[in-house]
């Protein structure tokens, strides 16, 4: 590919007027990833072709690897005037999901469908849209047709179960993580949101083990964390959950698994290591998403305490979660990620306090202390 790249800008070296050459190494350019090049090429031919409906396409594809998605929108729908074609629709469709321009995202999977009935990617799309216009009706059946025609649809299962989840419909919801699961073993998101609901119904060990499993094929998922830390106190079990937690930390500092560290070191009386687990988390601010004002009274009223020599009570136990608590907050964000990189997920729900202190001085309510995985996080097929 790449002697062949080689081989057409000598041509064009020799001979810059060879409009095949040209058009012949911008379609090899943008297939290889090289597309500043590439659109300097199509604009080149733009200019001696306007009316040629592919060139304006290409040029969209460009754009829309460069992710300037007002430019490639407005490159498809150059092409569309000159020449409707169903991939230029498509193309136009996702584009529109980038820009969240729901509506008119919805008409150009539309204009797809009418021709081909079959493309399940559609119905997929169709599904964000409707998804994010809270249309959720709408949104269920266009996931439940694309996975009729795909069954291997991961993001479609997990789009169901996301639903059925937000809806009460819990097994069923069940299943479609199953699914994801069955398709892609290492599938982070379904295995966090299982833990929610296990723990939500009372399955503490179940929701363990799913939490376990996120954190093993996602070790940065700070939510699991958190979730796990509550789960393995109120079982006592605080040797397991200080290994985890200094095991990821040996790797990397994050300011919210210092909070967590604190939590265990109060909760088993050992005011040293609660004291060096707060400072810890105030010098990794970037990544303390814990109220920082009310960290730094936590950790002010400890240094005070170890000033005058007191000794911290440990904690007595750790409330158990309600279900007002748990309900969603942002269902709105960057549904649609196909094609970019998988930032593991997504959407969260609350999950409830951390602790309730009967000592004013460590008192902290964590209204998210963990969240289920949703919709902004969601990666698009």
């Amino acid at each position: 590919m790449d002697n062949d790249i080689e081989a057409l800008q000598n041509i064009l070296k020799e001979d810059p007027s060879n409009f095949q050459a040209r058009r012949e190494l911008s379609i090899l350019l943008v297939n290889q990833g090289f597309n500043e090049e590439a659109e300097g090429n199509l604009r080149y031919l733009i200019k001696y072709f306007p009316d040629d409906a592919e060139l304006y396409y290409n040029l969209g594809i460009v754009y829309e690897k460069l992710k300037d998605f007002s430019k490639a929108e407005a490159a498809y729908k150059k092409a569309l005037a000159i020449s409707p074609q169903e991939d230029f629709y498509y193309n136009l469709g996702e584009v529109l999901v980038e820009l969240k321009e729901w509506d008119e995202a919805i008409e150009c999977f539309r204009k797809v469908l009418q021709t081909d009935l079959k493309d399940g990617n559609c119905y997929f799309n169709l599904g964000v849209c409707y998804f994010n216009k809270d249309e959720k009706n709408m949104a269920l059946d266009n996931f439940q047709k694309a996975v009729e025609i795909n069954p291997q649809d991961i993001f479609a299962y997990f789009y169901l179960g996301y639903i059925y989840q937000e809806n009460g419909l819990t097994n069923f919801a069940i299943e479609s993580y199953q699914k994801v699961l069955a398709i892609s073993p290492d599938y982070s998101w379904a295995y966090f949101n299982l833990a929610s609901i296990a723990y939500k119904s009372g399955n503490i060990e179940e929701a363990k083990n799913y939490l376990l499993k996120t954190i093993e094929y996602n070790p940065m998922d700070i939510e699991a964390y958190k979730l796990l830390v509550k789960i393995c106190l109120k079982a006592g079990e605080t040797e397991e959950i200080l290994e985890i937690l200094h095991t990821r930390l040996e790797k990397e500092e994050n300011g919210d698994l210092f909070y967590c560290l604190a939590r265990v070191y109060k909760f088993t009386g050992q005011i040293e290591e609660y004291y060096d687990a707060l400072k810890s988390a105030l010098k990794n601010p970037y990544t303390l998403t814990f109220p920082k004002d009310i960290v730094q009274r936590e950790y002010n009223a400890v240094e005070e305490k170890l000033g005058r020599h007191e000794e911290i009570e440990p904690e007595a136990e750790i409330p158990e979660a309600n279900e007002e608590e748990l309900s969603d907050e942002n269902a709105e964000d960057d549904i649609n990620d196909e094609n970019e990189e998988e930032s593991e997920g997504s959407e969260y729900e609350s999950e409830e306090n951390f602790d309730d202190e009967n000592d004013e001085d460590f008192e902290y309510n964590e209204d998210d202390e963990s969240e289920e995985y949703g919709e902004e996080d969601i990666e698009d097929e």
